[in-house]
């Protein structure tokens, strides 16, 4: 390792906040070590140190896993749901005491700010509180066939076992999500979190053990190699779902490993999200909602704006008051106190942000402020604006993942709008505008999934998430979120 200066180390805290989190493999209700007894490390992005290691998982453990998971669950579904209702209601409020400990390690694991980090903790919090209540709520149906013969009788039930594989960029939010409506559905899991960030989603797993979730209901593998874990579950006939985030090549290999089983599947998968500033935008709001869907999580969201598109007649007091507010933001250590963008995950994401903003001012693209690397250890990258930039960079086909705004000028609705949906994906979209008939018009008319109107933030619990085309199936969180991980059953009865 390089030798870095004291301000650039972990901090004695943070390593204490990690020291206390179980780094095994976590199988009927066990800790222990992998089969083969290695272990991987996981870096901090802020410093390059190794912060821990973790066991590092293979097919044997996934075998003992999924076998473990089909055990319980017929027992699982029995559950009165209450009872699993108070046992994501307990682990919220556990959640919320350990919110400062659980934002520093996954700060010093993944590299946000504190603040965001802490954010999170809440919002991941929140999953669970959220399906705590629909917990007790799931339904059915009883109506009569047309000709008052028979009675139609309609229940749900748990879908069975379920594969979980969760990203590095919000470790404990994508856990949550999935985790929270399977334990309330009455499903078993076997969960997968991602290797970058596994440190978040195994202190979660005490926390569950604490609020009295039986033995071989969720069972956690970490791996450095996610097809010796991942393809074993989805090969075993015993899981009978998968929820997954993550990227859309990545989904389509798990969609096809589903299909041998016919197992159900959600995929939350990439995004390229247009954010649209129209002549009428209040522009100072605009901005906001822009530094919101840009810049959270250092731009490192599936939701994030990918595409900035500009009305002409507004595009240079927009770009000016952009550069000067990303320009302002200040770049370190996120457990540093006043710390505002953090480090990218790892050197790979920082090497391809660089990468596609040389593409783009190879192609022309103007640098209104970043464009760099701080002269500093750890993975950091610039706030940047570029404007002036070719449709045909790069950066515009592509997840940017990254601290990056790239801008582009329009002149009419429909030749935005053309532009907007000219992508594969179609997660999420943004939109500025006081015109009450365009707000609707355009949101008709954007082909995604979720729309931001007038403003950069889209996620909540008690909201719909996900995309269609090519950024996935299904939806988690809100209403619907639970009915990923139910099946309804018919009972056709004759009337007496």
């Amino acid at each position: 390792m390089s030798t870095h200066t004291t301000e650039h180390r972990t901090s004695q805290a943070a390593l204490d906040a990690v020291a206390t989190v179980n780094t095994g493999t976590f199988i009927n209700g066990q800790w222990g070590e992998a089969a083969s007894g290695a272990r991987f490390d996981v870096l901090n992005p802020a410093t390059e140190e190794v912060i821990a290691t973790v066991a590092d998982g293979g097919p044997e453990d996934a075998q003992r896993a999924i076998e473990t998971a089909g055990r319980v669950q017929k027992e699982w579904a029995a559950t009165p749901p209450r009872e699993r209702s108070e046992i994501l209601r307990r682990a919220y409020d556990l959640i919320m005491e350990r919110q400062d400990e659980l934002a520093l390690i996954m700060t010093t694991e993944m590299g946000k700010p504190l603040p965001e980090a802490k954010g999170e903790v809440a919002y991941a919090a929140e999953f669970f509180r959220w399906f705590s209540e629909e917990a007790v709520r799931i339904g059915g149906d009883q109506t009569m066939t047309g000709d008052g013969k028979n009675r139609i009788m309609v229940s749900k039930q748990p879908v069975g076992p379920c594969v979980l594989v969760t990203p590095w960029n919000f470790p404990l939010a994508m856990g949550t999500r999935k985790i929270g409506p399977a334990i309330a559905a009455g499903c078993t899991m076997v969960f997968k979190p991602a290797n970058l960030t596994p440190l978040s989603s195994l202190a979660l797993v005490d926390i569950l053990v604490e609020a009295g979730l039986p033995a071989g209901v969720l069972n956690v593998v970490c791996t450095k190699k996610a097809s010796s874990v991942v393809s074993p579950w989805m090969a075993s006939g015993i899981a009978r779902k998968v929820s997954f985030t993550g990227s859309t090549d990545v989904g389509v290999r798990l969609l096809e490993q589903a299909a041998q089983h016919v197992m159900r599947s959600s995929m939350e998968l990439g995004g390229n999200a247009p954010f649209i500033v129209f002549e009428d935008a209040d522009l100072d709001r605009a901005v906001d909602g822009a530094v919101a869907a840009k810049m959270r999580n250092m731009g490192e969201a599936c939701t994030a704006a990918n595409r900035l598109f500009v009305h002409s007649s507004v595009m240079d007091e927009f770009s000016r008051k952009l550069a000067e507010r990303l320009g302002r933001l200040s770049v370190g250590d996120g457990a540093q106190d006043g710390t505002d963008v953090g480090p990218l995950a790892e050197a790979k994401a920082l090497d391809k942000v660089q990468e596609l903003v040389d593409d783009a001012v190879a192609k022309g693209a103007t640098v209104e402020c970043g464009g760099s690397r701080p002269d500093r250890p750890g993975f950091f990258y610039s706030p940047t604006v570029l404007s002036g930039v070719d449709p045909g960079s790069q950066l515009m086909t592509e997840e940017i993942f990254g601290p990056v705004a790239p801008m582009i000028p329009f002149d009419s609705e429909d030749e935005v709008v053309e532009m907007a949906n000219d992508t594969p994906w179609g997660l999420v979209g943004y939109l500025f505008t006081q015109d009450v008939d365009r707000s609707f018009r355009v949101s008709d008319a954007l082909e995604v999934g979720m729309v931001g109107l007038n403003t950069g933030i889209v996620s909540n619990p008690a909201a719909p998430f996900g995309g269609v085309k090519a950024s996935g199936l299904g939806r988690e969180g809100g209403r619907v979120g639970i009915e990923e991980f139910l099946e309804y059953k018919y009972v056709a009865a004759p009337r007496t």
